[in-house]
């Protein structure tokens, strides 16, 4: 459930704010308001359920990881469908 949660917010947050960057540009976002956004959204997930599952955000970055080492307590595939979710 943290995967899900965290990729969505990864997806409204981030996403959201080049979706309407590009969309409205006299807004006045930017490049800038764009990179803080996605850096924002990483942050409040990191304290938000990196204690859950150390905020694996990204499904393409979960391979590497648990090639070399399995996450504690957590099922790849479970994980992997998770984040696909959201």
């Amino acid at each position: 459930m943290a995967e899900f949660i965290g990729t969505a917010w990864l997806v409204l947050g981030g996403c959201g704010a080049a979706v309407l960057a590009a969309s409205f540009p006299q807004v006045g976002i930017g490049f800038v308001g764009v990179a803080l956004a996605f850096g924002l959204t990483v942050v409040t997930m990191a304290y938000a359920i990196g204690h859950i599952s150390g905020c694996d955000l990204n499904p393409a970055g979960l391979g590497r990881p648990l090639g070399r080492r399995p996450v504690p307590g957590a099922r790849p595939a479970g994980l992997r469908h998770r984040q696909r979710q959201g």
